[in-house]
């Protein structure tokens, strides 16, 4: 048998979820640069908890957190906002702590969609973030996390040999 023949399919898995891992950082992170780019800020999370309240497609919990919570400090989620979505767009892109960014992913995008506020790549998103999630083993074996790990553990053999 062909030594390279197992380790192609092998490899084939990790590529394609770690490649799902980056294209999905890479819409993370053109969510944040475009909210920077549009000067993001108090004014838009107004909007966005002024839409939700009374909106009979916004479930009534989060009627409450976007009047409550989201009108009461919107100069903080102004600032919050684009920094977690540029902030998951580089976690996953580089493949760091990659499957808490994953599920992070999962839940701002379940959030956005509680508001009303569906735009088209969002459920793409959604789908992308569950692969990562449900194969994060794959996801994360092409990562800086990964290379990380693989240095930490040539490390403690090389000193534990010595």
């Amino acid at each position: 048998m062909d030594r390279t023949g197992p380790r192609i399919p092998a490899l084939t898995a990790p590529l394609i979820v770690g490649a799902v891992r980056v294209v999905l950082g890479i819409l993370w992170l053109n969510e944040g640069v475009t909210k920077y780019r549009a000067g993001f800020g108090r004014a838009d999370i107004l909007l966005v908890a002024g839409s939700a309240s009374g909106n009979s497609r916004v479930p009534e919990f989060f009627q409450w957190f976007a009047t409550g919570v989201l009108g009461q400090v919107p100069e903080l989620f102004g600032v919050l906002m684009p920094l977690l979505e540029t902030g998951l767009g580089v976690a996953l892109i580089l493949g760091v702590l990659t499957l808490p960014a994953a599920v992070g992913s999962v839940f701002t995008l379940m959030t956005y969609w509680m508001a009303d506020q569906l735009i088209a790549q969002y459920p793409v998103m959604v789908l992308l973030s569950l692969c990562v999630v449900l194969w994060p083993h794959g996801a994360m074996r092409f990562s800086l996390d990964a290379l990380l790990q693989r240095i930490i553990r040539r490390r403690r053999t090389g000193t534990a040999g010595a």
